[in-house]
Protein backbone atom coordinates (compact mmCIF):
# COMPACT_ATOMS: atom_id res chain seq x y z
CA UNK A 1 0.00 0.00 0.00
CA UNK A 2 1.17 3.50 -0.85
CA UNK A 3 2.08 5.73 2.08
CA UNK A 4 0.17 9.02 1.86
CA UNK A 5 1.98 12.07 3.22
CA UNK A 6 0.07 14.59 5.33
CA UNK A 7 1.55 17.31 3.10
CA UNK A 8 0.27 15.70 -0.13
CA UNK A 9 -2.25 17.69 -2.16
CA UNK A 10 -4.85 15.31 -3.64
CA UNK A 11 -6.78 16.10 -6.80
CA UNK A 12 -8.74 14.26 -9.43
CA UNK A 13 -6.58 13.75 -12.52
CA UNK A 14 -7.53 14.90 -15.98
CA UNK A 15 -10.41 12.81 -17.30
CA UNK A 16 -11.77 11.85 -13.85
CA UNK A 17 -14.90 13.57 -12.56
CA UNK A 18 -17.11 13.37 -9.49
CA UNK A 19 -20.70 13.74 -10.68
CA UNK A 20 -24.14 13.50 -9.15
CA UNK A 21 -26.54 11.27 -11.13
CA UNK A 22 -29.89 12.90 -10.36
CA UNK A 23 -31.87 10.16 -12.13
CA UNK A 24 -30.47 7.40 -9.91
CA UNK A 25 -29.93 9.71 -6.92
CA UNK A 26 -26.29 8.69 -6.42
CA UNK A 27 -22.76 9.99 -6.79
CA UNK A 28 -20.43 8.59 -9.43
CA UNK A 29 -16.70 8.85 -9.89
CA UNK A 30 -16.29 8.77 -13.65
CA UNK A 31 -12.94 7.67 -15.08
CA UNK A 32 -11.96 6.48 -18.55
CA UNK A 33 -13.63 3.11 -19.13
CA UNK A 34 -14.88 2.73 -15.55
CA UNK A 35 -17.34 4.09 -13.05
CA UNK A 36 -17.01 3.93 -9.26
CA UNK A 37 -19.88 4.52 -6.85
CA UNK A 38 -18.46 6.27 -3.78
CA UNK A 39 -20.40 6.22 -0.53
CA UNK A 40 -21.38 9.43 1.29
CA UNK A 41 -18.15 9.54 3.31
CA UNK A 42 -15.99 9.08 0.21
CA UNK A 43 -17.92 11.87 -1.51
CA UNK A 44 -17.22 14.18 1.45
CA UNK A 45 -13.50 13.48 1.06
CA UNK A 46 -13.48 13.69 -2.75
CA UNK A 47 -15.28 17.04 -2.73
CA UNK A 48 -12.36 18.41 -0.73
CA UNK A 49 -9.70 17.02 -3.11
CA UNK A 50 -9.40 20.26 -5.04
CA UNK A 51 -5.67 20.36 -5.77
CA UNK A 52 -5.22 23.16 -3.24
CA UNK A 53 -5.84 21.61 0.19
CA UNK A 54 -3.35 19.26 1.79
CA UNK A 55 -4.34 15.98 3.38
CA UNK A 56 -3.91 17.67 6.76
CA UNK A 57 -6.35 20.46 5.80
CA UNK A 58 -8.88 17.93 4.50
CA UNK A 59 -8.65 15.86 7.69
CA UNK A 60 -8.99 18.96 9.89
CA UNK A 61 -12.04 20.11 7.93
CA UNK A 62 -13.70 16.68 8.19
CA UNK A 63 -12.92 16.39 11.91
CA UNK A 64 -14.59 19.75 12.49
CA UNK A 65 -17.56 19.04 10.21
CA UNK A 66 -18.31 15.64 11.72
CA UNK A 67 -17.10 16.21 15.31
CA UNK A 68 -15.09 13.00 15.12
CA UNK A 69 -11.62 12.06 16.43
CA UNK A 70 -8.98 13.49 14.13
CA UNK A 71 -6.71 10.42 14.38
CA UNK A 72 -9.48 8.10 13.20
CA UNK A 73 -10.40 10.36 10.30
CA UNK A 74 -6.75 10.76 9.29
CA UNK A 75 -6.17 7.00 9.13
CA UNK A 76 -9.35 6.41 7.12
CA UNK A 77 -8.72 9.29 4.71
CA UNK A 78 -5.13 8.25 4.05
CA UNK A 79 -6.21 4.66 3.41
CA UNK A 80 -8.93 5.78 1.01
CA UNK A 81 -6.62 8.18 -0.85
CA UNK A 82 -3.96 5.48 -1.21
CA UNK A 83 -6.56 3.09 -2.61
CA UNK A 84 -7.84 5.65 -5.11
CA UNK A 85 -4.29 6.50 -6.18
CA UNK A 86 -3.57 2.81 -6.73
CA UNK A 87 -6.66 2.68 -8.98
CA UNK A 88 -5.31 5.74 -10.83
CA UNK A 89 -8.36 7.88 -10.18
CA UNK A 90 -6.55 10.31 -7.84
CA UNK A 91 -3.27 12.21 -8.01
CA UNK A 92 -1.23 13.06 -4.91
CA UNK A 93 1.17 15.95 -5.48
Amino acid sequence: MIEVSSDAVPKLPRGVRLRRDEVRNEWLLLAPERVLKPDAIAVAVLERCDGVRTVTAIVDDLATAYAAPRETIEADVKKMLADLQAKRVLDLN
